[in-house]
């Protein structure tokens, strides 16, 4: 068990005095003469809020102390999708032929031998080296709840509490999503598979025991649970949580105006297993239930029928891709011109962190849909929304 620290929900405070810099070039989507770069920024702070960002302000103008930002300021990034125990991972090469599926059972032995104090400092170190790449904002998909066996901790959130003051000791914001996952997948009939090993440590039976351990955490009207957190939810996917406890998610997340996050389509035994079980495919499923809309973010999105297209577009759902962890693991290429022309915004995620480089994941992006489009890829400035 942690020690006490680990356990407390650590409020930070920030308050500083004014600060400013004078960049040289800074990327500003929303300057007035409608172009991305602006010259000679000056950007101003109070405590732990930007309180103005002018452009065309002279060296001279600037207040004496301003730091000076040679090159191109670009905003802090937003890492929509993150699982920070997967960072272990890396640099174990690949086995032998491995599939997703061979991967999957790496991930569960990683899974099964964590513990606390192990978790908590492999996140922290995953939020800094997220810091030193620019991200300043995080979306860390929850689901290692629980101790070997599934058994509780003292405090049932303890990992997801650890997870938020790694994010605080990297100097990150961090949206928890903290993820409801009950079955191991499902029979062709619609039965759960019970969930077996490392899988025990993620389940807490019934979407109503995941929203009563929710509970246990403090929030304030805007769903925030320190000054650097909110609480956000997440269906691990269609593999994994039945379509009868959805709705349950989904009410919490509407009780709470919290987004809700899910794995979509990211291989196609996926999708062959729900139709069988389901008679859809896994966007029909989440339509069905409710779990689209402008607070929802599918992650991966990457076997699609045109249908499910016209589903995530039509309910402005927002689509996380993650081309370096999908090019890692032969996921495949998913459709994010067609998504962004029907009406999904499109954010990045560095998910297993085999790569933490948003700007890299981006040109993986634009370089995919480039080639399965058969033309030219899909433009940086498709790309928005922090989790």
């Amino acid at each position: 068990m942690m020690s006490p620290r680990h356990c407390k929900n650590r409020r930070v405070t920030t308050e500083r005095p004014a600060r400013s810099w004078h960049a040289e070039l800074a990327w500003l989507p929303r300057h007035p003469s409608g172009g991305a770069l602006a010259r000679d920024v000056l950007i101003e702070a109070v405590g732990p809020r930007f309180t103005a960002v002018t452009p065309d302000t002279q060296v001279t103008e600037a207040p004496a102390d301003a730091v000076r930002l040679p090159g191109l300021t670009l905003p802090g990034l937003a890492n929509a999708h993150s699982h920070a125990f997967h960072r272990a991972l890396r640099g174990g090469g690949p086995h032998g032929s491995g599939t997703f599926w061979t991967w999957r059972e790496r991930m569960y032995a990683v899974a099964e031998r964590l513990d606390p104090d192990a978790y908590f400092g492999l996140a922290r170190g995953v939020y800094a080296e997220m810091a030193l790449a620019g991200v300043t904002c995080v979306g860390e998909f929850h689901y290692l709840h629980h101790a070997p066996g599934g058994k509780r901790y003292r405090d049932p959130n303890e990992p997801g509490r650890l997870l938020i003051e790694a994010a605080a000791a990297a100097g990150l914001r961090i949206t928890l999503l903290d993820a409801c996952y009950l079955a191991g997948g499902f029979t062709p009939g619609g039965e759960p598979v019970p969930l077996t090993g490392a899988q025990l440590r993620f389940g807490d039976g019934t979407a109503a025991a995941w929203a009563d351990r929710l509970a246990g955490f403090s929030t304030d009207s805007h769903g925030m649970v320190a000054p650097h957190a909110r609480l956000g939810a997440a269906i691990h996917s269609v593999r994994a949580v039945p379509p009868d406890q959805m709705p349950e998610i989904i009410a919490w997340s509407h009780a709470h105006g919290a987004p809700v996050h899910a794995h979509l389509s990211e291989q196609p035994l996926e999708n062959a297993e729900c139709l069988a079980a389901f008679g859809g495919t896994p966007a029909e499923v989440l339509y069905d239930v409710g779990a689209l809309g402008p607070r929802s973010t599918m992650v991966h999105a990457t076997h699609l029928t045109e249908h499910d297209i016209e589903l995530l577009g039509g309910s402005l759902s927002t689509v996380c891709v993650c081309p370096l962890t999908e090019a890692d693991l032969a996921d495949g290429v998913g459709p994010a011109p067609a998504l962004a022309a029907a009406g999904s915004p499109l954010s990045l995620g560095s998910d297993g962190h085999s790569v933490i480089d948003l700007i890299e994941e981006a040109a993986g992006l634009s370089c995919h849909s480039g080639w399965s489009a058969g033309g030219a890829g899909t433009s940086p400035r498709s790309i928005s929304r922090p989790p």
